[in-house]
């Protein structure tokens, strides 16, 4: 008799969709049911995109049918790595593509906190701290947002291990400002601030 784990790397490819039973949950994954009594892994970081995967694993239960792709097939170890996330799209990829440290994008807000801003980027949820809603001091105020206000802020990291967008108003307010004294003037010209980012307005309205 054949080993059934040879057999079913023979017909179940990499990338393979299968269709199983979850036979067990532990504090590692889901086991799933497969053909000839052999079982497969959901390991707890291929059950979601979205979700820790000790929140994901939350919402499966004993006898459920799940789907999932075939990522490893192991036949000397008689193991067989599964991912349910593989069948869905990487949102947070999707969200950030093109984007990188430095960019700047244009958020919209959708909360005001005491402690800042929240915004979103393509479906994507960020906060903006009240320390990074403005240079100045006297603008770092969360209540001088509303609700739905399209910010631009610059992108200040790009974290897809935590799936997070880091972004901050202040970061691009000193970035421009940067580069209107390189453009326009610089500190040793004589030039004040303000003569310079008004020649910066300027030149930006011809």
């Amino acid at each position: 008799m054949r080993n059934p784990w040879e057999v079913f790397a023979e017909t179940h490819p990499v990338g393979t969709v299968i269709e199983g039973e979850v036979k067990n949950i532990t504090e590692f994954g889901l086991f799933v049911g497969l053909e000839n009594d052999i079982d497969g892994m959901v390991h707890l970081s291929d059950l979601s995109w979205d979700q820790r995967g000790e929140e994901a694993i939350q919402s499966f239960r004993k006898g459920d049918m799940v789907k999932a792709a075939v990522t490893e097939v192991d036949t000397d170890k008689e193991r067989i790595s599964l991912s349910i996330k593989a069948l869905d799209a990487d949102t947070f990829s999707d969200a950030v593509d093109g984007v990188k440290r430095g960019s700047v994008i244009t958020t919209t807000v959708t909360a005001i906190e005491d402690g800042g801003i929240e915004v979103e980027y393509n479906g994507m949820k960020s906060f903006i701290r009240r320390s990074d809603l403005a240079r100045d001091r006297a603008d770092q105020r969360p209540e001088r947002f509303q609700v739905g206000d399209h910010v631009d802020a610059r992108v200040t990291n790009v974290d897809s291990k935590t799936r997070k967008l880091g972004v901050s108003i202040k970061a691009r307010e000193i970035a421009e400002e940067k580069e209107a004294v390189e453009q326009y003037g610089s500190s040793d010209s004589g030039a004040s601030l303000g003569d310079i980012l008004g020649a910066a307005l300027k030149g930006g309205d011809k």
